[in-house]
């Protein structure tokens, strides 16, 4: 294989759990170019990585006029592709990538599947966001009909640290808790209420803070019921002064990260933080955070109050129905969750304090 493409043609956390394939994939064809194909604002967790020579951008909400111009592009110009999500685009465009060897990720039931395994050399079945097997287990699987990866010393690769800006630098201590509040779908955020509370125990406590997310009016919003908390520097606002690789250098500077089920967290977690995650609807067994460790020896199970894998403790309801792996109780994006709006910040404070013994010692 001298050329290759990841097609990874999902959300910004879902790219940035390809990085174990795109590694393994280097590692079994050292000389090979390895191109990822994604969607445009979610490439920016691979800029930098070394296993990658180069990142194209498809924009499907320009419709078809996007998708011929990618397939232009890439157009029977690779040895392999490798599919990781199972939507008929990504399949089209692996189809298109490559003349000969195609693997990819296809759904357990789906009337399109009959064509995609027509395509495809090798076919991974998911079983969805309800199944056991991680995503991370089940994008390694791609390869297998070329080699074997060694699940348990499995790496999500963080983009390369960069420095903080210097007014962040020169105020954000090595103790401080980095909070994440802000959720890009409301199912799974843990209420803005909750979050507030919590920081104002924390910051009784003397803890300093520093809040992170993004510059879109979504993120501001929910930011902006936290702000007044307490003045910098005890409370630090980050939010959309840092990229991702930024981020990655205040991950590794402070000693704890608080946040939900999201991108940012599998960042934090990728990067070496201790991480309190706090999940609602979603499955831990496929969606926890993979943690930052030479070997993984532990694994997360679909339901527990409290559960410790490595650096990372993710907190769930004591609700019989969690996880439900829907989109909230109303199964749609814009739904509550009441495992969530039932989790108390005095809860997650008590998680804290432990992590932050556990820390210490």
């Amino acid at each position: 294989m001298k050329k290759i493409l990841v097609v990874a043609t999902r959300q910004i956390g879902d790219v940035l759990l390809t990085t174990p394939l795109i590694h393994a994939a280097r590692q079994q064809w050292p000389d090979a170019e390895i191109d990822v194909i994604g969607l445009a604002g979610t490439l920016g967790m691979l800029q930098g990585n070394p296993d990658i020579h180069a990142l194209i951008t498809t924009q499907p909400s320009k419709g078809w006029r996007d998708t011929l111009a990618v397939l232009k592009t890439i157009w029977k110009r690779y040895d392999l592709a490798l599919v990781t999500q199972p939507s008929d685009r990504a399949h089209l465009i692996g189809w298109a990538a490559s003349r000969q060897h195609r693997s990819g990720i296809i759904p357990a039931h789906n009337s399109s599947n009959w064509w995609k395994k027509r395509i495809l050399g090798h076919v991974v079945v998911s079983e969805g966001d309800a199944g056991t097997v991680h995503v991370v287990a089940e994008k390694l699987a791609l390869l297998a009909p070329w080699c074997r990866p060694d699940l348990q010393a499995a790496q999500v690769l963080p983009p390369p640290a960069q420095a903080l800006p210097p007014a962040l630098d020169a105020v954000i201590l090595p103790s401080a808790i980095v909070v994440h509040a802000p959720s890009m779908w409301p199912y799974k955020q843990w209420p803005v209420a909750h979050f507030r509370e919590l920081l104002e125990r924390l910051v009784a406590e003397g803890h300093q803070i520093v809040l992170t997310g993004s510059a879109g009016p979504a993120d501001q919003a929910c930011i902006e019921q936290l702000r007044g908390i307490a003045p910098s520097p005890q409370l630090v606002d980050t939010s959309g002064q840092l990229n991702f690789n930024q981020l990655v250098s205040l991950f590794r500077r402070a000693s704890l990260y608080i946040g939900p089920d999201t991108s940012v967290t599998h960042l934090a977690a990728a990067s070496g933080i201790r991480v309190l995650a706090l999940f609602g609807p979603t499955n831990p067994v496929r969606w926890g955070p993979w943690p930052s460790a030479p070997r993984i020896t532990q694994s997360y199970v679909g339901r527990a109050e409290r559960q410790t894998v490595h650096s990372i403790t993710l907190l769930q309801s004591t609700l019989p129905c969690v996880p439900c792996s829907k989109a909230g109780c109303e199964d749609h994006t814009l739904s509550r969750s009441d495992c969530l709006l039932g989790m108390p910040a005095e809860r997650v404070l008590r998680a804290v304090r432990t992590a932050s013994l556990e820390t210490r010692s």
